[in-house]
């Protein structure tokens, strides 16, 4: 792989809780714009290997590189900053602001402060605009005076996606985007994700196999905290250690 194709490199990522390894030298390479998906059992490590790569938790050994550059050791926020950003990780937004509201206070913070509350109308004036582009390609400009609290569930997941690309991140972390969502919603939100990774790249952990299947260039999985197999959806799927690792998880 050249190496101006990779965008992000973790290299024998390790992560222990008290004589527990979570995480067991995982080395990942994900190329700019693609969709890669980071799959595997329940308690394989997925979401411990997010955490380790957007530093909300510190690996224990191990390297991570972004864009070439060595970010092991960096806040969260910086990390953010760089343009590696998390979503879904919590319900990121404000329950009684509306739709607009919420995104233009994700565009305040890519000011570099987070509640401008005090700055003029001309400025949050300028910023509605760019909220309202935010929210149309989404798909909530029906929702944009709504409060978040009213929103249906998948489009809640549309607004943290939209909060997210407020920062302008060249890469997005999307962690179970599909979780409790209804056929409908996962069909929209799948959409959303293909829209938006056509000038990014995405890496996702999902557990739902026919949305992976279907969006994903290129998946690892991990298994005990371990790489399991790593290729696209067709060679890793009939791989016999894989099939194995599911057995009996509810997740074949």
């Amino acid at each position: 792989m050249a190496a101006e194709e990779e965008i992000l490199r973790a290299s024998g990522l390790t992560k222990e809780f008290k004589g527990f390894v979570a995480v067991k030298n995982v080395n990942l390479s994900v190329r700019r714009h693609t969709i890669h998906a980071l799959i595997g059992p329940n308690g394989a490590g997925k979401t411990t290997c997010f955490n380790l790569l957007t530093h909300f938790l510190t690996p224990t050994s191990g390297r991570i590189h972004f864009n070439g550059r060595d970010i092991t050791g960096s806040s969260p926020a910086a990390i953010a900053r760089m343009g590696l950003a998390r979503s879904f990780q919590i319900s990121a937004v404000f329950p009684h602001l509306s739709v607009r509201e919420n995104v233009r206070v994700a565009l305040q913070r890519r000011l570099g402060n987070s509640f401008h509350f005090w700055r003029s109308e001309k400025i949050l004036g300028d910023l509605d605009g760019r909220a309202l582009e935010l929210i149309e390609a989404v798909g909530l400009t029906a929702f944009a005076e709504a409060q978040a609290v009213d929103l249906p569930y998948g489009r809640k997941r549309a607004l943290e996606i939209a909060t997210t690309l407020a920062l302008e991140p060249e890469m997005l972390l999307l962690d179970e985007p599909m979780a409790g969502l209804g056929q409908e919603d996962i069909k929209r939100i799948a959409q959303l994700i293909r829209t938006v990774a056509k000038n990014r790249t995405v890496l996702m952990v999902e557990h739902n196999m026919s949305v992976v299947a279907d969006l994903s260039d290129t998946i690892t999985v991990l298994a005990r905290g371990e790489v399991l197999a790593e290729g696209p959806y067709a060679t890793v799927s009939k791989n016999p250690l894989v099939v194995e690792a599911y057995v009996g998880t509810g997740h074949g």
